[in-house]
């Protein structure tokens, strides 16, 4: 049973919420590799009607037949989807573009009062380690927030401004900057209950999760068997024998189990813990190749 939710997170989710109010858009974060499970089942009801930019991160962990099959599957149901790669900068323009868009709106109903435009303000929302803070840093241009492959850095709200109204290029063309984001960097928001252990199984995977919440060997055996069950799919956008390829041991008609401990004996000395934690880096670091754990078929979302 896989269950984590430390108190920061609780605190956070609090302070989040009222902080809410203040917010023209909404950022979602999500992870490339699992978009439904990275997807918080209240977050629709938190936001209401308040405009939302749907952010995939980390797409250089997918390859680009599965990252046509999400923009087509998101498509379907009237959403965009922006994917991104914060670490090296690949679209994030795209999303400063979509929050200005929506600063621009804001600022011309702000005029039509009488009112003085102001820059927008965004929050930055996402399950932990799906890359909120490396978001932030690429939109800011500067590194303003603490970023790392683990789960529970960022562990308080804040606001990172970066307002220079008087930008020539606002005036100039009608448009907001990015000087002209507020952006609120907010710690991971993960449910207080994982209702969905085959979704927590992903998030432990991915590293989307603290690791106190899970036990490395049996997510490592969970992992082959996801692995072993999506190539058996027949989807031709999935990589065939990745496990096979990497440590010259066929995990077919095999439980993920029997697979871990027949790599321990063959590559690690019988350190069981050790070929976990392989399998776990080789997959997270993508060593394994452009492996899905998730594909548009897999629900309705």
């Amino acid at each position: 049973m896989i269950q984590w939710y430390p108190g920061h997170i609780a605190k956070a989710e609090r302070q989040l919420k009222e902080h809410l109010n203040r917010v023209d858009v909404v950022l979602e974060v999500r992870d490339a590799r699992i978009p439904l499970a990275t997807h918080h089942p209240q977050l629709a009801e938190w936001l209401g009607s308040k405009a939302r930019v749907l952010v995939l991160n980390r797409v250089d962990t997918i390859s680009p037949e599965v990252r046509q099959a999400w923009q087509a599957w998101f498509s379907d149901r009237g959403e965009t989807v922006y994917f991104t790669n914060a670490q090296k900068g690949t679209g994030v323009a795209q999303v400063a573009k979509a929050a200005e868009a929506v600063g621009v709106a804001m600022n011309e109903r702000r005029q039509s009062r009488g009112m003085r435009p102001r820059p927008v303000r965004a929050v930055v929302i996402g399950f932990p380690n799906v890359g909120k803070s490396a978001l932030i840093n690429r939109l800011l241009r500067r590194k303003v927030a603490e970023s790392a492959r683990r789960a529970g850095v960022t562990r308080q709200l804040r606001w990172i401004r970066l307002s220079h109204r008087g930008s020539k290029r606002g005036k100039a063309s009608g448009t907001l900057d990015r000087a002209n984001l507020e952006l609120l960097d907010a710690p991971g928001i993960i449910p207080w209950r994982l209702e969905n252990q085959a979704d927590a199984v992903k998030l432990a995977i991915c590293d989307d999760i603290g690791e106190a919440a899970y036990d490395n060997q049996r997510v490592a055996a969970a992992m082959v068997e996801l692995i072993v069950q999506v190539e058996a799919s027949g989807n031709e956008m999935v990589p065939q024998k990745v496990l096979q390829q990497r440590y010259a041991l066929d995990p077919t008609e095999m439980t993920g189990e029997s697979y871990l401990h027949l790599l321990a004996r063959e590559r690690y000395q019988n350190d069981i813990e050790r070929a976990a934690c392989q399998l776990l880096n080789d997959f997270r670091k993508g060593i394994l190749g452009t492996v899905p754990l998730e594909l548009p078929l897999d629900g309705e979302g």
